[in-house]
């Protein structure tokens, strides 16, 4: 079977293609044929070496994949070969076939094909344990999101909407604004001015008539945290994903105080490892988002198996809205 293997850490045009034996479960694994497998911005940072987790070298990158399950090991039970099955792994989802648990698989519902169940997977998860788990989101409260076009902040913009609070949110252009509020965003702001730290105060005040935010979700860093936390209501929750904007911010703690301002982290593969019910319940409330409309993952292209480097640089460059997606070409 084929699969991209990370050699030596780099680019994503550095990932080769080799040819591996075919993959077999050991006790408690589960190997599935991969039928489509998402494009996480944490996959650019494996693939370059600047993540948190890394696997020794060679691997093979990717974290989000769906697909039918080949076979099953010893002692793996709700799950047999034939099932529809969609996964978030640490690493390995860049290939034909791929090893997972039951603990990191979920049964994909009817009318749920393989590129969105490959698209509805990490983002989703992470944006709903922002919202739920550590931002607290109520319904009726107002919600801030950055970069609202991408995978997260997409993700957030609907999970948002469907759990009735009012969303804002924060973009750097036209195409992006649009996408955003094709997916439910009652708001927009503009993130590509230079001094943000005042502009989206200013720009969410005006929109919520010098309220603020209750909830912030921010996957960016750099300028953005400065000013979003500064657009934060009284009492407002500011949660940080990650740092796709570049430089890692830091809090004047006073400001915390002044306003009673709660920041806090997420990190979603430790709600994995560590509280896998929690997981396994925030992906059925996902599911039964998508069932109501709520939730709808827009791939921006479906890129067949030789042109999963091309997916990987849009991502690392910020060129995708929603989510990139790889095909492996059998009856996607």
């Amino acid at each position: 079977m084929r699969s991209y293997r990370v050699h030596e850490h780099g680019e994503p045009y550095t990932l080769q293609i080799d040819e591996l034996p075919q993959l077999e479960p050991k006790a408690g694994e589960i190997v599935v044929d991969v039928k489509a497998a998402g494009i996480n911005f944490p996959d650019v940072l494996v693939i370059s070496g600047k993540y948190q987790l890394l696997p020794p070298l060679p691997f093979t990158p990717g974290k989000d994949f769906a697909g039918v399950v080949r076979a099953v090991g010893p002692g793996v039970v709700g799950y047999a070969p034939g099932d529809r099955i969609m996964s978030q792994i640490e690493w390995g989802a860049f290939a034909e076939q791929a090893i997972t648990t039951p603990a990191q698989s979920f049964h994909m519902p009817d009318g749920l094909d393989f590129p969105e169940a490959a698209a509805m997977g990490l983002v989703y998860q992470t944006a709903y344990f922002a919202l739920t788990e550590r931002g607290q989101l109520k319904a009726g409260e107002t919600v801030l999101i950055g970069g609202a076009s991408g995978g997260i902040g997409l993700a957030a913009v609907q999970i948002a909407k469907g759990l009735g609070a009012t969303v804002i949110a924060g973009v750097r252009n036209d195409v992006e604004a649009q996408v955003a509020k094709d997916s439910g965003a009652d708001h927009i702001i503009d993130l590509s001015g230079n001094n943000l730290k005042d502009l989206i105060r200013e720009q969410v005040y005006a929109v919520t008539d010098g309220y603020g935010a209750d909830v912030v979700i921010d996957p960016l860093g750099d300028q953005f945290f400065a000013g979003a936390i500064r657009a934060t209501a009284w009492c407002g929750r500011v949660v940080v994903i990650g740092f796709a904007a570049g430089e890692i911010p830091s809090v004047k703690v006073n400001y915390l105080l002044l306003k009673n301002i709660g920041v806090c982290g997420l990190q979603w593969s430790d709600y994995r490892d560590r509280t896998p019910e929690k997981v396994e319940a925030a992906q059925q409330a996902l599911f039964q988002l998508w069932r109501k409309g709520a939730v709808k993952p827009r791939i921006m292209r479906l890129f067949d198996f030789d042109s999963a480097c091309e997916a990987l640089t849009l991502v690392k460059e910020g060129k995708v809205q929603g989510k990139a997606v790889v095909s492996m070409g059998r009856g996607v």
